[in-house]
């Protein structure tokens, strides 16, 4: 889950991603699952990916939760989801 969005985040270069754009990532599976389980399975993926400083989101902190709206992926990040892909860097001449 968490490297289908980076992939995501990645293919969206620098602007903030709505979440709602990562509950297609369940579509591929033939076994159905309920709404409010696809939706905490992202939030604990998104809240993992914002701690561990892969991602920035977007949205209101209360005491209890987190309720993100939109999220957008660091320059660490991007590191990170480049080494995955294979994707070679440039030479900085």
């Amino acid at each position: 889950m968490q490297k289908y969005i980076l992939d995501i985040c990645f293919d969206r270069r620098y602007s903030k991603i709505d979440r709602e754009l990562f509950l297609k990532y369940y579509s591929h599976f033939a076994r159905k699952t309920y709404q409010k389980d696809r939706v905490d399975a992202i939030s604990k993926s998104l809240e993992r990916l914002i701690k561990s400083g892969l991602m920035v989101g977007f949205g209101e902190i209360t005491q209890k939760r987190i309720y993100l709206h939109k999220v957008q992926l660091t320059g660490q990040g991007r590191k990170v989801i480049k080494k995955i892909l294979g994707e070679q860097g440039r030479l900085p001449l």
